[in-house]
């Protein structure tokens, strides 16, 4: 089993508080998504490791008066709606604001500075030294998709849903 994490853009009236309704935006298929929250577009990123964080949680986080710097919620961060079985990962919830942030965030952030900082805490799961070209490129693939992600979202001015959720 592996753990990923599944990001969903949202226009925000479209969003809800209700478990239920954030569950369905994950398992339904991406046409019904689409009807349901007025989009014509579907704006998915899906499987990005959690282990990306790690990149990010060693930036400068800029603090802001409402909360943590947008270091913090490029992937793991986000207001929490907790699921009534305590067994499983809350949703996390990101404003439009705070995902214009965390795109300004990623878009000026130097990946091998980020990369430089992170590479001794990821190398050892990901095949020590003699892996790291691959485990580099990964996270610098996952790096521009999460970049791509957010700068269109945010283009959009819309909200972004997160799951974090186990899969074969």
């Amino acid at each position: 089993m592996s753990t990923y994490l599944h990001l969903r853009a949202v226009p925000p009236p479209a969003l809800r508080n209700s478990v239920t309704w954030l569950e369905r935006l994950f398992h339904d298929d991406l046409r019904t998504v689409c009807r349901r929250t007025g989009r014509h577009r579907a704006e998915v990123r899906d499987r990005c490791r959690p282990d990306q964080e790690v990149l990010y949680s060693g930036a400068a986080p800029h603090p802001t008066p409402t909360g943590p710097g947008p270091g913090s919620q490029a992937v793991l961060g986000g207001r929490p709606v907790l699921h009534p079985d305590p067994h499983r990962q809350p949703f996390l919830v990101l404003t439009a604001a705070q995902v214009h942030q965390v795109s300004d965030f990623l878009e000026t952030a130097d990946f091998g500075a980020l990369w430089g900082s992170a590479r001794d805490e990821l190398l050892p799961r990901y095949g020590g030294a003699d892996a790291e070209p691959e485990a580099r490129g990964a996270f610098a693939a996952a790096h521009q998709e999460l970049t791509a992600f957010y700068a269109r979202t945010a283009g959009h001015g819309e909200a972004v849903v997160k799951w974090l959720a186990e899969q074969d």
